[in-house]
């Protein structure tokens, strides 16, 4: 039986309770057996959704909002969402928003604790952290960004405050949702994410890869650093001296990688060609590859402090203001 076919699926995101099922005039043994044969989706228990549909969601959005939607309809009142969900409404980035927990917060709970699938957490938020976002409650971008340092370290926390800012939030908001936090676990953590926070940094393998560079201990990274020859732009990720790194996703392949690799390599060509070096930084590198990623991006930057020095003054007529980059974004 199509489970999209019954109207109250239709009403709820693609999702149908048992409950509903049943009053459609199926048993549970024909529930279990559309369970079975791959029809339906088991989201939650007591909760399906089409197995098909379920299947093509989006990862890293979709189908985990489609598993908050369950949660929604299988618990007595309605949740607020908070951490990786609330990241993942917000669009926040969290470290793997595939395989993330449902996180629900209830001010009423001492502790944090997790029971099917759905991890509970008893901080206290004010009602005017909430917002609703496509259906959903969910504590706000400012204090869910805390939250991610709080819950997944400095720099899944500093990338969430980082898309927080790029969102709207202001540096204030992000403060004020920390004095609250005062004497919570991993304050200090929080405020040091808060410090590091750069709206610069235009995606959440950006904010990771400036953490590697910051963990190099060369100096205080620049985002978005411009250069023109007057006819050509090139917007290079972060900047120390006369080092750039460059954060690379593979998105950008994707669709036609022939023609990324040739844009690549041009860009890269024009860059050096202001005597500046240039490192590459992965995903693999912020992560599990974390420890050989800073002893090469070491040798990389010291290489190019040997050959072309630190000092960018030489650039001067050709270095764009940031705003030029607010500018276009905005635009």
């Amino acid at each position: 039986m199509d489970l999209l076919s019954h109207r109250t699926a239709r009403t709820q995101h693609g999702l149908l309770t048992h409950q509903q099922a049943v009053a459609t005039g199926l048993s549970p043994r024909d529930i279990a057996r559309l369970v079975r044969a791959g029809a339906w989706a088991r989201i939650r228990k007591g909760v399906y959704a089409d197995a098909e549909a379920y299947a093509a969601a989006d990862p890293h959005r979709e189908a985990p909002m489609i598993r908050m939607r369950a949660v929604v309809l299988s618990l007595a009142r309605t949740p607020v969402f908070s951490h990786d969900s609330a990241a993942i409404v917000l669009g926040l980035g969290v470290p793997d928003a595939a395989r993330a927990a449902v996180h629900v917060a209830q001010p009423e709970h001492r502790a944090s604790r997790k029971a099917g699938g759905v991890v509970t957490h008893g901080a206290p938020f004010r009602d005017d952290e909430v917002r609703v976002v496509d259906g959903l409650r969910v504590v706000g971008a400012a204090r869910t960004a805390l939250d991610m340092a709080r819950f997944h370290g400095l720099w899944p926390g500093v990338a969430a405050c980082d898309a927080a800012l790029r969102s709207g939030v202001t540096r204030a908001d992000l403060e004020a949702a920390a004095a609250v936090m005062r004497g919570w676990p991993y304050k200090a953590r929080v405020d040091r994410a808060v410090g590091l926070a750069d709206a610069g940094s235009e995606s959440y393998l950006e904010s990771l890869a400036r953490g590697l560079v910051v963990d190099l201990g060369i100096g205080t990274p620049q985002t978005q650093f411009g250069l023109t020859d007057g006819h050509r732009v090139a917007w290079c990720d972060i900047r120390v001296d006369r080092h750039v790194f460059e954060a690379d996703g593979l998105l950008k392949y994707a669709a036609d990688p022939d023609r990324a690799l040739r844009e690549e390599k041009n860009r890269q060509d024009f860059v050096c060609g202001f005597k500046l070096g240039v490192s590459r930084i992965t995903l693999h590198d912020c992560l599990a590859g974390r420890r050989a990623a800073l002893r090469r991006l070491a040798r990389e930057y010291a290489d190019t402090c040997a050959r072309f020095g630190t000092s960018i003054d030489d650039l001067a007529p050709y270095v764009l203001p940031s705003s030029a980059r607010l500018a276009r974004r905005s635009g």
